[in-house]
């Protein structure tokens, strides 16, 4: 062969699709590991990242802001093509917003919505905080036929999901003349946190008719609290519709959940991420709907949020 064929050879397959093809890796920033609907939301994004032959790079902030942009910032250091924010500080998204910008990476948030309006190459996806507060206290109201005290455990005040719950949460109780709130704390999303702040409220002596939680962890510590103290008619609500949560459902111990669907979730911020990088227009908002979990449909959801 001459030279010049040898070289054209070489040349044709530098050029050719199957040498220029590229893996996709797309860097996932989630907030905290620990906590269980985040937990199950990361391993529907494995899944899903995996089905659509996509490489997944995890990081978990541990609930540090600032661990999170260097995280970010390290994603955008290693070309990564797109990035998914489960953001550990709703208010704290700016600088990732920037340096993602800055890069011309597409940034999808994922069930905590950032509280600083998108630019472009940006979308959320995810459920609407409001709404599903709004929700949990109108059925629980229900179930309290709309009279009683009603204690309110927050999540971590930083996430835009506690504010906005708890929002919700007072703005229905405040509809009804016989009900009222005798409590309010937070208690980090986290089950043992709610075992020590509910059995705190129990020790004060200030009558409870029911507990409304931000999500499924904190109410399941706040049935353990009151098992703990043998209280046992006080009406607990949950937002998640985790596994463990549907369980205490089944038991009646948690009188109702809202169901976020962690796998719509999931699979929505990959189908967006794949859809950015292939060029395609996406809404900024993508809405994931809540549902009503009781004692009457649980078996329904006992195969949704599983890990």
């Amino acid at each position: 062969m001459k030279l010049s064929q040898s070289l054209l050879l070489v040349c044709t397959l530098a050029l050719s699709p199957l040498s220029q093809a590229k893996e996709q890796t797309v860097g996932v920033a989630l907030a905290n590991f620990d906590l269980n609907f985040v937990s199950i939301l990361r391993t529907q994004m494995v899944k899903e990242l995996a089905k659509e032959k996509i490489n997944g790079q995890f990081e978990d902030a541990k609930g540090d802001v600032a661990v999170q942009v260097q995280q970010v910032e390290n994603f955008i250091n290693q070309g990564v093509d797109a990035i998914i924010l489960n953001p550990v500080d709703t208010q704290a998204v700016k600088p990732m917003m920037e340096a993602a910008s800055r890069a011309k990476i597409p940034l999808i948030f994922v069930n905590r919505k950032p509280e600083i309006p998108l630019s472009a190459n940006m979308a959320y996806v995810g459920s609407d905080s409001e709404l599903g507060g709004k929700m949990e206290m109108e059925a629980l109201a229900k179930k309290m036929n709309y009279k009683g005290n009603v204690a309110i455990l927050m999540g971590a005040l930083s996430a835009e999901e506690a504010r906005q719950r708890t929002k919700a949460t007072e703005e229905v109780i405040a509809k009804y003349k016989d009900m009222k709130v005798v409590e309010k704390q937070s208690a980090q999303w986290m089950r043992n946190e709610a075992v020590d702040v509910t059995s705190g409220w129990l020790l004060n002596g200030d009558k409870i008719d029911a507990i409304a939680a931000n999500n499924d962890e904190m109410a399941i510590g706040a049935i353990m609290a009151l098992q703990q103290a043998g209280k046992k008619d006080v009406l607990v609500a949950g937002i998640d519709g985790t596994p463990d949560a549907l369980r205490f459902v089944k038991s009646g111990k948690l009188s109702l959940t809202i169901f976020q669907d962690a796998a719509g979730q999931g699979m929505g911020a990959v189908q967006t991420a794949k859809k950015m990088l292939a060029g395609e227009k996406v809404e900024s908002t993508i809405w994931i709907p809540y549902q009503t979990i009781t004692p009457e449909n649980y078996t329904e959801f006992m195969t949704k949020n599983s890990k």
